[in-house]
């Protein structure tokens, strides 16, 4: 399950806490280049702003060889944003040369609930380090993501319990070349994820996306409606592997998606956290598992309610 979690690697390296203030000099540190390094300060009533603590960061480590920055909580979550973060990496830019990882907003639920996490604009730091391979940011409340151009992005994923359906277009609309992996968590209305299928459209024709290899549009309250359109969809005749968990995904969208273009050639086709019934699940596992696709079809948590006659399911991840 890949639900709020601290990341536990970056860019191929594990990811190492820098220490808190005033036991950097009794902490062993690794090298500069051996570790993602996670930089956070207190969510709640923090004696040190993330800036500050960035800046014993930078006079401890030898920031020229440094691959993955993970950005963790920071000061207040719940009601600032990363905005002096921001400010605060990009006027390092020049001492951090060998920067190919940047993940914002790396929190647990004990930190910043995912949908309390204020987030800001990240196109300045995509287009302000134009070396990135790997760009990750968890949180959808005030996420703003223009459309951008960057040619040396191979990974980029958005975390979110409801991704604004700007943000989704601001992805959508992006010339990403030589994007490899795509991870989308577009949550639900409830907590402002308003995007609809049309938004996608993009990234399902695939033109902008020639090296897009593993796709996932997940946690979503619309996922019927986004398996219906992954089954025609163009981008996904050229994909290793496709990731629908997460959402709310029914009998009447696994249908749609067996019904569209053949999937036998995906090495794994995720969808876990699901309200699928034993019937459905036997002929997924029939048509693909027999056909040598990996399938991840555990229903894990997915729960349903039942109010006045209307049955209410719900995303893996929202609050």
């Amino acid at each position: 399950m890949r639900y709020q979690e601290h990341l536990t690697e970056s860019c191929g390296l594990p990811v190492f806490d820098f220490p808190g203030e005033g036991s950097e000099a009794m902490t062993p540190l690794p090298a500069a280049d051996a570790v993602a390094w996670r930089i956070s300060c207190d969510s709640y009533d923090s004696e040190e702003s993330w800036p500050a603590a960035f800046a014993r960061f930078t006079a401890a480590v030898d920031t020229t060889r440094v691959r993955s920055l993970v950005v963790g909580s920071w000061e207040e979550a719940y009601d600032s944003g990363p905005e002096p973060i921001v400010t605060a990496l990009l006027d390092a830019r020049q001492r951090l040369p060998a920067l190919r990882a940047l993940f914002l907003g790396d929190m647990e639920s004990e930190e910043c609930e995912i949908s309390w996490i204020n987030q800001g604009d990240v196109g300045p730091l995509l287009n302000g380090f134009p070396e990135l391979e790997e760009f990750g940011v968890r949180g959808g409340s005030g996420l703003v993501f223009p459309a951008v151009t960057h040619r040396k992005l191979r990974s980029l994923t958005v975390e979110t319990g409801g991704m604004p359906a700007e943000a989704v277009r601001g992805v959508a609309a992006s010339e990403l070349p030589a994007l490899e992996h795509l991870d989308l968590w577009l949550g639900t209305a409830e907590y402002g994820g308003d995007a609809v299928v049309a938004d996608l459209a993009p990234i399902l024709d695939g033109d902008r996306l020639p090296r897009l290899r593993h796709l996932a549009l997940c946690n979503s309250d619309i996922q019927d409606e986004i398996a219906a359109a992954v089954g025609s969809a163009p981008v996904v005749a050229r994909l290793e592997s496709l990731d629908l968990s997460m959402g709310v995904l029914t009998d009447q969208g696994a249908t749609a998606l067996l019904s569209g273009q053949p999937l036998t050639h995906l090495k794994k086709l995720d969808l876990h956290h699901n309200y699928l019934r034993e019937p459905l699940r036997q002929r997924l596992q029939e048509v693909l598992g027999g056909a040598g696709v990996t399938l991840d079809l555990d229903c894990g948590d997915a729960d349903e309610d039942e109010d006045d006659g209307r049955i209410w399911r719900y995303v893996a991840v929202g609050e």
